[in-house]
């Protein structure tokens, strides 16, 4: 299998005695530092509470076949390491520039961008560069890791229903930062800075309509409305035919209504994009997903958390500007740590 990871110098050098490497969460930034890892020697294992890879980049199916991309909507691309990765997954058909039409919307009134950055998605989905990332390394999904203790001069972990999930002398939680917290616990210093990140929620509606929604943009950013962003999801590159949108609430609106039902949730977003948009809609289908850690406002701005020391750390969006290319940014900087750490 060819590497999914470029030769260049933002990868970890080969080292002598390198440390097993235990890496909770299967987002990108889990999976970027663990295919960096492992194809630099070392021995890693991954685990995520989740059916599958993928975190927010994750795409649901729905029965007739339609997909949505209901969380990462579309990453950009700014930071030269990752410039360089994207070119990589262009070139191998994993990702592509969403040309789709752009702009805001606010009270009714559309205001179409002029100019805006590259635009990238996954295809068919925005799981797929999780899905390559995954593929060669040694990933158990399903299995929630609830403990991490210190035995001996090692870390040992367990899961919630108590199963020994092996010893490590390295950790990394790639978990939002409130989930990343209790298992920082044998690094103080880091649990608090990860302690100490907010991360907003955000509820997200698919919905699949048997006629085109009469709105001229493809990618909506929405003002004065319970909502952030509202995107027709079919109009991006390799998508099945249909017309599939998704739609985010603001901050406010899911806070507001975090603990509610997800049947309780759909009708009122929808009614909601109706409003703001100034058209009527009818959706075939509609359900509602909640991302309890959607965002960090504001980010840390140190990449990583590490501890050389212990040999904990954390990494994410979370930790370099929340944003998709800031989980791979984060990834590279903890990865260069754990390296000189092994040396």
């Amino acid at each position: 299998m060819a590497s999914s990871l470029p030769s260049d110098s933002s990868r970890p050098s080969r080292t002598v005695t390198p440390p097993r490497v235990a890496i909770i969460g299967a987002g990108l930034a889990g999976l970027t530092l663990a295919r960096f890892l492992t194809e630099t020697g070392f021995p890693v294992k991954v685990f995520d509470k989740g059916r599958g890879p993928a975190g927010r980049m994750s795409t649901r199916r729905e029965d007739g076949g339609g997909t949505f991309d209901h969380g990462a909507q579309y990453f950009t691309a700014r930071d030269p390491g990752f410039q360089r990765m994207v070119g990589t997954w262009v070139e191998q058909g994993l990702v592509a520039g969403w040309r789709g039409r752009f702009g805001s919307l606010e009270h009714g009134t559309v205001t179409p961008e002029t100019e805006g950055p590259v635009r990238y998605v996954g295809v068919p989905g925005m799981n797929a560069v999780a899905r390559q990332l995954a593929s060669g390394v040694d990933l158990r999904c399903g299995v929630r890791v609830e403990h991490v203790r210190r035995e001996a001069e090692a870390w040992a972990l367990s899961s919630e229903s108590g199963e020994a999930l092996g010893t490590f002398d390295v950790v990394v939680a790639a978990v939002p930062a409130p989930q990343a917290v209790p298992l920082l616990s044998g690094a103080p210093e880091l649990a608090a800075r990860a302690a100490g990140v907010r991360m907003e929620p955000c509820w997200a509606v698919m919905a699949s309509f048997d006629a085109p929604v009469p709105l001229p943009l493809d990618g909506v950013f929405i003002h004065g409305s319970p909502l952030s962003w509202a995107a027709r999801d079919s109009s991006k590159p390799g998508r099945p035919p249909g017309e599939r949108w998704v739609i985010h609430a603001s901050p406010e609106f899911t806070r507001a209504h975090l603990e509610e039902t997800p049947e309780a949730v759909a009708p009122r977003i929808l009614e909601a994009f109706a409003r703001a948009a100034g058209v009527e809609i009818r959706p075939r289908e509609a359900r509602a997903h909640r991302w309890r850690y959607a965002r960090a406002e504001p980010a840390l701005t140190e990449g990583a958390l590490f501890d050389e020391r212990t040999g904990l750390g954390a990494c994410g969006d979370w930790c370099a500007g929340s944003r998709v290319e800031g989980a791979f940014v984060s990834a590279v900087a903890v990865s260069r740590r754990i390296a000189l750490m092994a040396r």
